[in-house]
């Protein structure tokens, strides 16, 4: 097993008190897996992702434990993570398309940062172009800085630095949110061809577009409001979604070939609640349509079915 994340608890710190964003968070990735890691803005997704890689202020590490291929990343000291980042575990920020230093050329940049891990540059560079090659980008751009490329071919390149070390984790945080149709498709491709490869080990594929996971994840894992509520292989999620949130979260997506004067859109009705004070017991309940009394208890999250796991107490 890959990872390995034990109620693990992620505040902000701010002039009105803590942000509960991340709440007793309890999950695994088996190698290979492509995790997506799904729910509406401001659940939680990135600061969970980036809480197992970096982490800064006013993010602040609460408890819980968070194990990599058998060793525990200590992701509350980030000098200490230094020695894993890249190497065991990576990251494709949001907006990587402006992640890259503009007064630095690309093949500079790359060498800096290999240099800080004792690295040759000069050693890499086949490895490079090679890597390059599959993403069908000319190995003239290390030469050129990143405002003389694309939004595409930044992204490209930010995905084949993050991946250059063949991290064990690879967390890529809504890396198709600012892309058109065709380069999501091809970003996607790459993903799942990284994996193939053996580039990376395993993936958490961090998006609130649930349409792009289904193409994409072999399992998909629900946040709501800095809870998890649910887990469970892709097919099994879209087919029989066992969480409230997860049936109306699904039941939101267009469908192909819907007419609008036949069939509208449904929404989920009411807003998320303020993470500053949250409610005791399932955060959703005041949105769920069919929360009961036992609702106002935390549900703990538990296997229901073998790899399906879900945090409600009508299904428990």
């Amino acid at each position: 097993m890959a990872l390995r994340v034990e109620n693990l608890r992620i505040y902000y710190r701010t002039l009105h008190g803590y942000v509960h964003a991340v709440e007793g968070a309890t999950f695994s990735v088996r190698d290979g897996e492509i995790m997506g890691l799904a729910g509406e803005s401001g659940c939680g997704k990135t600061t969970l992702g980036h809480s197992l890689v970096y982490m800064k202020p006013p993010m602040i590490y609460m408890e819980g434990k968070v194990f990599l291929d058998g060793q525990e990343l200590p992701i509350w000291d980030m000098r200490r993570m230094n020695e894993f980042r890249w190497r065991l575990v990576s990251i494709i920020p949001q907006y990587a398309m402006n992640a890259l230093n503009p007064t630095r050329r690309i093949g500079h940049l790359i060498a800096d940062l290999l240099a800080e891990r004792g690295l040759s540059y000069k050693h890499v560079l086949p490895e490079l172009k090679r890597r390059l090659d599959l993403v069908q980008l000319s190995p003239e751009v290390l030469d050129r800085y990143p405002f003389e490329l694309s939004g595409g071919m930044r992204q490209r390149m930010v995905m084949v630095i993050s991946t250059l070390l063949n991290p064990s984790l690879l967390i890529a945080d809504e890396i198709t949110s600012a892309l058109d149709v065709s380069t999501q498709k091809a970003v996607c491709e790459m993903i799942i061809e990284f994996r193939n490869r053996g580039f990376v080990r395993s993936t958490i594929f961090i998006t609130h577009d649930m349409s792009i996971l289904y193409q994409i994840a072999d399992t998909v894992l629900v946040m709501y409001a800095g809870q998890l509520v649910e887990k469970a292989p892709v097919e099994e999620i879209f087919r029989s979604p066992r969480h409230p949130y997860t049936r109306m979260l699904i039941a939101a997506l267009p469908r192909v070939g819907a007419r609008q004067r036949t069939e509208r859109l449904r929404g989920i009705p009411g807003s998320p609640p303020r993470l500053l004070d949250p409610p005791p017991g399932c955060r959703f309940r005041d949105r769920c349509p069919v929360a009961f009394e036992r609702c106002t208890e935390t549900p703990p999250f538990v296997e229901v079915e073998p790899g399906h796991f879900v945090a409600c107490w009508r299904e428990i």
